[in-house]
């Protein structure tokens, strides 16, 4: 498969956990407090444990064709975008790849929690485990849509 397509697919798979988890953690962090009657009020309302599995294995996906393009992106564009002085950039990248081992690292525990029948004693573990992952995929999805726009798609 080319580059190309393997950075498409990379992506939807990024589009589609990104719903999840922010899915997730809006259900988790800003309940519906009444029935859910508006956008934001369906939004908030899902059942958040039925999203743990999809999220899991879109994270896992997401991060396996991550590391099958990486190598493309350290010894093809790496080079051009350090050459034009975007050093900044390149060191959220940098962070980019520390953050998605930390997210891997943290499904485990984030499973273990979420499953069912969820014990109420660990709903503060699933809110802070939520937001974790919530953040590195939303870092993750917006440097890596940088790092793109900075290189240029195909260029």
């Amino acid at each position: 498969m080319s580059f190309t397509v393997l950075l498409i697919i990379h992506g939807l798979l990024a589009v589609a956990l990104l719903g999840a988890i922010t899915h997730q953690a809006a259900s988790v962090w800003l309940p519906a407090r009444k029935p859910a009657g508006s956008f934001v009020g369906r939004f908030r309302g899902v059942g958040a444990a039925a999203y743990t599995n999809g999220i899991i294995v879109l994270y896992i996906c997401t991060f396996v064709f991550g590391s099958i393009i990486y190598p493309e992106f350290r010894i093809n564009i790496r080079n051009i975008v350090e050459e034009v002085g975007q050093h900044a950039v390149m060191g959220t990248f940098e962070l980019k790849e520390h953050f998605a081992v930390v997210g891997l690292a943290v499904l485990p525990a984030y499973w273990f929690f979420w499953r069912l029948p969820l014990a109420d004693e660990h709903r503060r573990a699933r809110m802070c485990l939520t937001a974790i992952l919530a953040f590195v995929v939303w870092w993750n999805f917006l440097v890596g849509h940088v790092v793109n726009n900075v290189r240029g798609f195909g260029a």
